[in-house]
């Protein structure tokens, strides 16, 4: 099985560094790749990611493999990272795969999907169900190959100029928001914009946009979203969990030692473990910053969630009937999310219902 395979070289991998710098430096070439990032260096979290693999695969080889990367703009576009790496204009990139939709729709489960899985469950589908065979089905037609790098969590809902009481409010709404999500919107009236983080600000501030979304507190935070929009929604019922990617352009991957191979598996092991980590230590207190500064937090009601979900639900099966490909990864996909569902229910979130409503 793929998570067999992933897991083992992951061990090897770890134990790469333990090896000694005679059996790495005396057997293996040294290598200097470039990576191209989605992400503005601004944003700590997820351009740091890359950061932390690189300079773990760095250690890991004894300074022999070496990644250098390259903030969205810098060598390409926020949302060219797939066709850079496909193309062989760089080797690699860290990316959020479901901008790639207009591609092929089926790239939107190595990200997030509408309703979808959080982030443990989405990480277990792709380590020990079906996501990661069933992804690197879908890539290798693009001359790539793809790896775990990263996962937010749960998102917010976004930053909005006026109130959200009714799916009337959503039509003609100009909405920033990435992916699957949009499409589903559009049923409900939304006028969806795709823009990469570095051009949010601007676009609220001038009204060419009345509401976005990003990730959550920390990056909002950043970003300054708060000082164009005050109301704060949540949750983004299109992003349970938004897992990053590496891309490696395959001719590439094929050409690395397997000691290589196993080192840079490990390296997005921890990047993708840390990154959640990281989110869930740094958003709590951001979110608290941004409600004494004026935020209104408020949450998505019943009617608005319910239209939504009755128009998500359209359009799976919509996409379902145009992408033979979209189809056979979603029928995995939700049979394993509505597993998970019911697990979920009787543990962790029956836990969470009583135990967060009160204090140690």
């Amino acid at each position: 099985m793929q998570r067999r395979s992933f897991l083992k070289k992951a061990t090897i991998g770890a134990g790469v560094a333990a090896i000694g710098a005679p059996a790495i430096a005396q057997s293996l070439p040294t290598l200097n790749w470039r990576l191209v990032s989605s992400f503005p260096k601004s944003l700590d979290t997820l351009y740091g990611a890359p950061e932390i693999f690189a300079n773990s695969l760095r250690k890991a080889t004894d300074g022999k493999f070496n990644v250098k990367i390259f903030a969205a703009g810098e060598v390409v576009p926020a949302l060219q990272v797939l066709d850079a790496v496909q193309n062989g204009t760089v080797e690699c990139g860290h990316t959020a795969s479901y901008y790639y939709l207009g591609k092929n729709s089926a790239f939107i489960f190595d990200t997030a999907a509408p309703f979808g899985m959080t982030a443990r469950q989405q990480s277990a589908w792709m380590l020990h169900g079906n996501g990661m065979k069933l992804m690197r089905e879908l890539y290798a037609s693009y001359n790539i190959v793809n790896f775990l790098g990263g996962q937010t969590g749960t998102q917010m809902g976004g930053w909005f100029r006026k109130e959200i009481k009714s799916p009337e409010d959503l039509k003609g709404l100009k909405f920033r928001i990435a992916g699957f999500a949009g499409q589903v919107l559009s049923k409900l009236g939304v006028v969806p914009q795709q823009l990469p983080a570095g051009e949010i600000y601007s676009a609220l501030e001038k009204g060419t946009i009345d509401a976005a979304e990003f990730v959550g507190p920390y990056d909002d935070e950043k970003l300054g979203l708060a000082k164009v929009a005050k109301n704060y929604y949540y949750p983004a019922f299109w992003e349970g969990a938004a897992g990053l990617s590496f891309l490696v352009n395959k001719k590439q991957w094929d050409s690395l030692p397997p000691a290589y191979q196993a080192a840079w598996e490990a390296a997005c092991f921890e990047t993708h473990v840390d990154m959640c980590a990281k989110y869930d230590a740094l958003n709590p207190p951001a979110l608290q910053r941004l409600l004494e500064s004026g935020a209104v937090l408020r949450k998505f009601n019943t009617s608005v969630m319910d239209a939504c979900f009755k128009a998500s639900q359209e359009t799976y099966a919509e996409e379902s009937a145009k992408n033979p490909q979209f189809k056979k990864i979603f029928d995995d996909y939700r049979v394993f999310r509505n597993m998970e569902a019911q697990w979920f229910n009787v543990a962790e979130q029956a836990f969470a219902q009583y135990s967060f409503n009160k204090k140690l």
